[in-house]
């Protein structure tokens, strides 16, 4: 009584197995880890504690990083590429050119001496852009929306599918209804604005015809299907959970819209407005059939007239000489700096609401 009982080194007398690994020999947990190939594991490799397996030289995750990294360079170098041409090209022109290149509202660089200036192509470039997005941008919205929120899951995807089929309608098409076709009912149009808008400075008299307006008419529905179809597949991001917490403290479906949906996807319908604008800045053969190719800054923009640069560009390139071409891509280099400048606007505006990017990704 009171004696401290023995503890066996044998299992089978009951008592508390000693550790075996005490009877190694100095070195032997050495020499087994340098056999595993993990030194820095005594156990073999069988137990925790031990480093991680070294990473290869050159691998799988390696190369397409590599690859990755090449693409997105190439893409800056494309575009550094790109400017350093139009620049190069533009000098010589810039330089020959006898009147302000920024204020003159003419174009003539095939005269001797020339004199062309942008002035009026960006003023007719920007307000025609402006005036498609005010069209399209609220019919995109109200489409959008229907589809994603209104409509049955069946009859959604059918009419999504019709409106994203005019993105495929070549431009010289929608060009060619614009002029031969929806001409009429423009001017009818715009008598109309004229007859009780006049006061406006925007509805001015005529005569109508090939005119801003109509232009700007054709660039929206060219514009549509692009704004509806990356904002429909916002708006179906938009969290489950928002909008059954809306819902259930009572509020209406608009209301569940206005306070979910339209807070939340709001980032991507600027981008989506945003790539609609670069997509009407660049627009040429539709312009080039439907404007009146005058040069002169007005804000009428029911007369007929109004010109932009791209469809100066198709309209001039072929009958102009070298100090002609010069100008052209002048002209060329300052559509590829506006179109630049409302793309890295449109990406700044993205970024400024952190929580989509974070949300999306």
């Amino acid at each position: 009584m009171g004696d401290t009982p023995q503890r066996s080194a044998h299992a089978g007398t009951g008592g508390t197995p000693v550790a075996t690994s005490h009877e190694r020999p100095a070195g032997a947990s050495a020499r087994v880890a340098e056999r595993s190939g993990n030194p820095g594991r005594p156990d073999g490799g069988l137990g925790g504690g031990g480093g991680l397996p070294r990473a290869r030289a050159f691998g799988a995750e390696r190369a397409f990083r590599g690859l990755t990294l090449a693409a997105g360079s190439t893409v800056l170098i494309i575009i550094a590429a790109i400017a350093i041409f139009l620049i190069a090209k533009a000098v010589p022109a810039l330089r020959a050119n006898t009147e302000s290149f920024w204020t003159f509202e003419g174009w003539f660089p095939n005269d001797d001496p020339p004199k062309f200036g942008i002035g009026a192509l960006a003023f007719g470039t920007v307000l025609s852009s402006l005036l498609a997005l005010l069209v399209a941008v609220p019919v995109a919205l109200g489409i959008a929306l229907y589809l994603s929120h209104y409509a049955p899951r069946r009859l959604g995807n059918s009419l999504g599918f019709l409106i994203d089929l005019l993105a495929a309608v070549p431009s010289v098409v929608f060009g060619l209804w614009g002029r031969d076709y929806f001409a009429g009912p423009v001017a009818d149009l715009s008598a109309w604005l004229n007859k009780y808008f006049g006061w406006i400075p925007l509805f001015g008299e005529g005569p109508y015809g090939s005119s801003i307006l109509l232009g700007s008419v054709v660039l929206a529905i060219m514009v549509l299907p692009i704004v509806t179809s990356l904002s429909r597949e916002v708006f179906r991001q938009t969290p489950t959970a928002n909008e059954e917490a809306a819902l259930a403290l009572g509020a209406t479906r608009w209301e569940m819209i206005r306070t979910a949906v339209l807070p939340y996807g709001r980032p991507g319908v600027v981008a989506a407005v945003m790539l609609g604008l670069g997509r009407a800045l660049g627009e040429t053969i539709a312009l080039a059939l439907t404007l009146g190719s005058t040069y002169a800054i007005s804000f009428n923009i029911l007369e007929a007239g109004g010109n932009s640069i791209a469809a100066n560009i198709a309209n001039r390139f072929g009958e102009a000489n070298d100090t002609g071409r010069g100008a052209l891509i002048a002209s060329g280099l300052v559509l590829f700096a506006i179109t630049l400048i409302v793309n890295i606007t449109a990406r700044a505006i993205i970024y400024r609401r952190r929580e989509f990017t974070e949300s999306a990704a």
